[in-house]
């Protein structure tokens, strides 16, 4: 299964990021709308994003009582999205209204749980009263993620191969704390290459800072696929 990008966008407003977005187009399909642009701009700021002719990702990580959920995913899926998180930690009942609100309301739609933030350590999980270690409690969550009918993952490049050990080869995996050898960790701490994220098993990478961050966002961007395209 070939390795796609997804391009994060960190800003408040389509608009910031209009210049490069502009550079970007007809290279990279897939962009990240997270909650900093969406809590600022709404569902506006998808429908801007979608008319430049991006394959949106919308990362809302949606976490409350099943009903809630279920009425969510039924309205993010009347906006032009690929993809929507919800948080697995939510639980089984969560989880499958979610997905058969999706399942209804818009069938094409991955439907990705989210397991343990890239940001957590196995301190941070302890401090939550999570005795187990990233690892494990990934592919526990990820386990009961595929059995509530979602169709993907949300999880850090260490975790791939354990899940690709335990879940059903089609789910797809989709993997933050990506950086190039070059670049700076940031707040991530289970971090890996776009190349080793690939050869691994990942279905989908998310990068951003060094993209943007880059002198030449477009050429960075076109880096990062050819070494997907080679892993």
């Amino acid at each position: 299964m070939a390795c796609d990008l997804i391009l994060v966008l960190d800003a408040p407003s389509p608009r910031d990021l209009a210049p490069v977005l502009r550079q970007l187009q007809g290279t990279v399909r897939w962009v990240k709308v997270g909650l900093e642009m969406f809590t600022a701009c709404g569902p506006d700021a998808v429908r801007e994003i979608a008319d430049y002719g991006f394959n949106v990702f919308l990362d809302l990580k949606l976490h409350d009582i099943p009903n809630t959920v279920a009425k969510a995913v039924a309205s993010a899926a009347r906006l032009p999205i690929g993809m929507l998180t919800v948080h697995t930690s939510g639980g089984r009942e969560m989880m499958q209204w979610a997905a058969k609100s999706a399942h209804e309301h818009a069938p094409h739609l991955l439907l990705l749980g989210v397991t343990v933030l890239t940001s957590m350590s196995a301190a941070g999980l302890a401090e939550t009263g999570v005795a187990a270690s990233p690892e494990q409690q990934v592919v526990r969550l990820g386990r009961l993620a595929t059995d509530s009918g979602l169709r993907g993952l949300v999880c850090s490049p260490l975790e791939i191969a354990p899940l690709r050990s335990a879940l059903p080869p089609d789910i797809a995996l989709v993997t933050p704390g990506i950086r190039p050898r070059d670049a700076r960790g940031d707040d991530q701490t289970r971090i890996m290459t776009p190349g080793d994220a690939a050869r691994t098993g990942a279905t989908f990478i998310v990068v951003g800072r060094p993209i943007f961050q880059a002198p030449d966002p477009a050429a960075a961007a076109r880096a990062i696929l050819a070494e997907l395209s080679t892993a």
